[in-house]
């Protein structure tokens, strides 16, 4: 059986989201509105991107999206779907709902609109009334109101994709996962090349370079919405994690980070992770950068008040430029503070509450 998908990923970065469907799962993805990318594919598509993916943050089934007037125009389109197939009668939902853009309604509004409009569509098709259950549901619906688009779906996926089970060690200013993964992706870098990120933290971009080129999967150890789905073969997922293979490649990679408790922390998740990486204590703007690809999440000065940034920068590229390397990427929410130097490329990101820059310098 074939379904439409909708995936969400980091506002931003949608070509690498895409990129990682075709690659992951052989079909075309096509970008759907900031965040989101949309395509279609087959049931075996859950599995694949649930278990593997390192952009995407949920794989939605996708059961209607159109252009809406008001919430009685919502109403009016969902209750005339058939969710039936989805949802059995013993089971319980809930109604995620988000708004973007200026209207006379809220979220919460959108939610139980969407909710009576689901119970009341089962009422007349099989008699019974669903159940509702807000904290532990078995089906979790989610659907979005952007602007004057609306589109409903259920989440396969669960507790966001970019939550990752190695992350035992935080930091202050943490780097989400996707947007790490992302950026090695950006980086153009292969597996027989060198990488470093010579400001690594607790290591999330050299774990996520690591984990991609083993192909150590990202699901291992989670729960997915869709094991408590009637309507899929849970023995084709079995049978898919029983026979994935992952790899054991020979890598160069290197964090750095001035701070030997990051560099600890590092290690420690790293550990976790299953990859090896060699951490070293140093400091960026004086040690040794001789590496093909140089992939860094640079101090904005925001969560952790850090000063001296401007200088920070300064010396950070005239050290860096002293290499002749393939790839420099490194993201940024104090693009001002960057060198008069021509990108390749600049991508806009949204990390939570701020805007992010992502420069692309390549040789």
């Amino acid at each position: 059986m074939f379904f439409k998908f909708l995936a969400t990923c980091n506002p931003g970065l949608e070509e690498i989201a895409i990129k990682e469907v075709e690659e992951l799962i052989k079909v075309k993805a096509n970008f759907f509105h900031p965040g989101a990318i949309i395509f279609d594919s087959e049931e075996k598509a859950i599995f694949k991107l649930n278990y593997l993916s390192q952009s995407l943050h949920r794989i939605i089934l996708l059961f209607h999206f159109s252009e809406f007037n008001d919430l009685n125009d919502i109403y009016s389109k969902v209750v005339n779907l058939d969710l039936t197939d989805f949802i059995h009668f013993n089971q319980s939902f809930a109604i995620r709902a988000e708004r973007f853009g200026k209207h006379n309604f809220t979220s919460i509004d959108v939610a139980r609109v969407v909710g009576q409009a689901i119970i009341d569509n089962y009422l007349k098709t099989k008699n019974y009334k669903l159940k509702v259950n807000l904290d532990n549901p078995d089906i979790e619906i989610r659907c979005e109101v952007r602007n004057s688009l609306f589109w409903i779906g259920i989440d396969t996926t669960g507790e966001s994709l970019h939550k990752r089970w190695y992350r035992i060690i935080g930091h202050k200013a943490p780097l989400k996962s996707t947007i790490a993964y992302s950026m090695v992706r950006l980086s153009k870098w292969n597996i027989n090349e060198s990488l470093c990120d010579p400001m690594c933290g607790v290591g999330t971009i050299p774990i996520e370079a690591a984990i991609w080129a083993n192909n150590i999967p990202i699901g291992k150890y989670r729960k997915f919405n869709f094991e408590k789905f009637n309507f899929i073969n849970k023995e084709d997922y079995k049978n898919f994690i029983e026979k994935y293979q992952c790899k054991n490649e020979n890598l160069q990679i290197t964090g750095i980070d001035i701070s030997i408790r990051s560099i600890n922390g590092a290690k420690k998740n790293a550990e976790k992770a299953g990859v090896q990486i060699n951490f070293i204590n140093g400091d960026s703007t004086k040690i040794p950068l001789d590496y093909d690809h140089i992939v860094t999440d640079l101090p904005y000065g925001i969560r952790t008040k850090r000063k001296n940034l401007k200088e920070l920068y300064e010396n950070f590229f005239n050290n860096v430029y002293k290499y002749n390397w393939k790839s420099l990427v490194v993201i940024t929410a104090r693009p001002e503070l960057i060198p008069s130097i021509e990108p390749t490329k600049v991508l806009n990101v949204e990390y939570g509450d701020i805007n992010a820059k992502i420069f692309i310098f390549l040789n």
